[in-house]
């Protein structure tokens, strides 16, 4: 089948022929010069670019025709895949005693009502899932219903779905009919668990969560919370030195407990926040460390002089960042007052020398993934 390029190309030159020859098409005039096909044509002429003379040049990156038609597949597609919206699945309820249930069941567990329908004839409730799947079978019939909903807490579903049964209001179930009508929830052969509540005659639905965790979650790169081989640079302005000091052993606690060595740690002190960004650009620059952990504390007072320091500490640690390509986690405390600034080294809030030397591991991590990624051109 012609793509629709080759067509357009056969409307707009008449005079030209598309043969065939080892599986590869040309383009060819009545004196039978076969030209590769392309595009790039220009008042009739086929430009040259200085080294195939009077052959048809091809877009960036490509030899011949064979290259120019799968770049063209590959478009058509990519169209293809960005046509899908969703999928909807109709599912005929019997009686309307079901219909309501399970309209009233669903709501109940929080899916999203979308617009409904009704006539003379009969009517109808879309209800709207985050995902959607069809899936079809052949042969022998599968044992779970032909309606699963996927959640990601089923226990808590289990109980949703129980007590709704239990209301007089909305499922109105009675207690001996629970137990015959919603089942335990219970381990799967294929890696998962499963409950079902039979609503009506005819109407089961099956409740079913995965035991793998990363089931149904989106492929993305993550960083891995190891500084086993990795070097890391610490920044750590001498400034109120009674909360620098607590960040400094909060990063230090978070490497040697991640694996790093204490060889593969370089400190470097500075006289205040100010500096930061100076060392850790060297620092940077050297390419000596996977990443930076920058640590400080500036406190308010009562003159400007704290946010002018501020805006520029902060500016100088991100374009060290940008520009040199080495993660650099910020650790610099911007406080108002001393008691503030020691509850965010260690005493009540947490130490945020710990968690800016975590991120500074994942970070690193995450660098040397994506390196090795676009080494091995994936």
């Amino acid at each position: 089948m012609s793509s629709p390029l080759i067509l357009w190309w056969w409307w707009e030159h008449p005079d030209l022929q598309v043969r065939e020859i080892g599986g590869t098409r040309f383009c060819g005039d009545t004196k039978k010069k076969q030209i590769p096909f392309g595009n790039d044509r220009k008042k009739g002429k086929y430009k040259s670019n200085g080294k195939n003379k009077g052959k048809h040049r091809f877009p960036s990156g490509m030899t011949n025709l064979k290259d120019f038609v799968r770049s063209q597949r590959r478009r058509a597609d990519d169209t293809i895949e960005s046509m899908i919206k969703g999928i909807t699945t109709v599912a005929s309820v019997a009686s309307v005693d079901g219909f309501e249930k399970l309209g009233s069941l669903f709501r109940a567990l929080g899916f999203e009502e979308g617009k409904g329908w009704e006539d003379a004839g009969g009517r109808g409730a879309a209800f709207l899932a985050p995902l959607g799947n069809l899936e079809l079978v052949t042969g022998r019939e599968p044992a779970v219903p032909s309606l699963l909903v996927e959640v990601t807490q089923l226990d808590a579903v289990y109980s949703v779905v129980r007590s709704w049964m239990l209301n007089p209001a909305t499922g109105n179930f009675r207690t001996e009919e629970i137990v015959v009508k919603l089942t335990a929830v219970a381990a799967t052969h294929w890696n998962s668990r499963l409950f079902t509540v039979d609503l009506a005659p005819g109407l089961k639905i099956g409740f079913w969560e995965s035991e793998n965790p990363q089931h149904g979650r989106p492929i993305a790169v993550e960083g891995d919370l190891s500084a086993a081989g990795k070097k890391f640079a610490i920044v750590v302005a001498r400034w109120n030195a009674v909360i620098t000091d607590r960040l400094l052993q909060g990063a230090l606690d978070a490497l040697h407990r991640s694996g790093c060595a204490k060889d593969d740690i370089e400190i470097v002190r500075v006289p205040g926040a100010w500096e930061i960004p100076s060392a850790a650009r060297t620092l940077a620059e050297s390419k000596r460390v996977a990443a930076v952990i920058t640590l400080g504390v500036l406190l308010r007072g009562e003159t400007a002089h704290y946010e002018a320091i501020y805006t520029e500490v902060a500016r100088g640690i991100g374009q060290s960042q940008q520009e040199t390509g080495v993660p650099h986690a910020f650790g610099v405390l911007t406080c108002e007052t001393l008691e503030q600034a020691l509850d965010r080294a260690g005493l009540k809030a947490g130490n945020k020398g710990f968690e800016a030397a975590i991120a500074a591991i994942e970070m690193a991590s995450i660098q040397e993934k994506l390196a090795d990624k676009t080494k091995g051109g994936r």
